[in-house]
């Protein structure tokens, strides 16, 4: 996969924003979006992070020093994990490890949990 110097910028931009939400906290893609300067952009922070593993090895080559992006810290505006291939399974157990209480129907509470910062470093 080539990417373009921008597409890289906004990858590793999610990535950077991704690795500030404290363990315990959840936030969403569209405050992903916001925080990255890009709010109308919260499918493509999805879409990022669903790429995850390769995007982190792609910019690891090209000089990132990426690690582990806790990707199950993001989920989507209506506090539930998105389903998908029962990786939401896996999510909920992550965010739980993290003393966060996901519901069997996976929602999280975003009053509780919730990481809504109006800027980050």
């Amino acid at each position: 996969m080539q990417l373009d110097d921008e597409k890289k910028a906004f990858h590793f931009a999610v990535y950077d924003a991704v690795l500030q939400i404290p363990a315990g906290n959840v936030t969403s893609y569209g405050h992903i979006a916001y925080l990255i300067g890009r709010p109308q952009n919260s499918r493509q922070v999805g879409s990022s992070l669903k790429h995850l593993s390769h995007l982190r090895d792609v910019l690891n080559r090209e000089g990132a020093s990426l690690g582990e992006v806790p990707w199950w810290r993001v989920i989507n505006s209506a506090g539930m994990i998105s389903l998908r291939e029962n990786g939401e399974f896996e999510q909920a157990s992550l965010l739980r490890q993290e003393g966060v209480s996901v519901s069997e129907r996976h929602r999280v509470d975003l009053d509780e949990y919730g990481w809504f910062p109006d800027d980050i470093e």
